[in-house]
């Protein structure tokens, strides 16, 4: 009885201490800047990534021509052309790097790459973890904003404590922005919604209330 009674003393204590320090922690808000709301580049270039199919027309030349996947390593095997890194360059680029490889077996080729099947590299996806309907990544479009971003997930879970998310963006030396998306799906507040950059996470919280 008594080694009992020591053990409720000892769990009332903890509690004492405990349930305090789980309501300041569940009352406490984030202090991270707002994201800015227009941070979208006019200039974006898609980089082609692992997943991603390439066209390749090479002018006068159809057996040359083909369509390939971009395969796991980055890479691409062509006709007369194997081990070609197509990771992270943007469809002009590898033309001209196909050109310059088959320039050592046909006479001056004139290369024309269309980039399907948009994946993109891992650096410029965007990913949505926490309490999301269907946590994901997602290949980075220009001019996406994080309204896209939810509708793409299925929103935010009954879970979530929406106003509590943030932005975890690599583009700005990893810096944190608060976001609010309880405003923005639940209360249509559209002055919540802000551009994404392209490697951007997206991390939503589970409400302990």
């Amino acid at each position: 009885m008594g080694i009992d009674l020591r053990r409720s003393a000892r769990a009332a204590a903890a509690l004492v201490v405990l349930v305090p320090a789980l309501v300041a922690g569940c009352a406490t808000r984030t202090t991270h800047p707002p994201a800015p709301a227009s941070v979208a580049s006019p200039d974006y270039t898609y980089r082609i990534g692992p997943g991603d199919n390439v066209n390749i027309i090479v002018w006068r030349n159809p057996d040359l021509s083909t369509s390939v996947p971009v395969r796991p390593d980055g890479k691409i095997t062509v006709p007369l052309v194997e081990d070609l890194p197509a990771i992270g360059k943007d469809s002009t680029a590898l033309a001209r790097d196909i050109e310059q490889a088959l320039g050592k077996y046909i006479r001056d080729p004139v290369v024309t790459v269309i980039v399907t099947n948009f994946v993109g590299p891992y650096s410029e996806q965007i990913r949505v973890v926490g309490e999301a309907a269907r946590p994901q990544a997602l290949p980075y479009r220009q001019n996406m904003t994080i309204l896209d971003v939810m509708i793409a997930v299925g929103g935010i879970t009954e879970f979530a404590d929406g106003n509590q998310a943030h932005i975890l963006r690599p583009a700005d030396g990893n810096k944190l922005y608060s976001i609010r998306l309880k405003d923005l799906l639940r209360r249509g507040d559209v002055s919540a919604n802000v551009d994404m950059k392209p490697g951007d996470v997206v991390v939503i919280p589970q409400s302990w209330f």
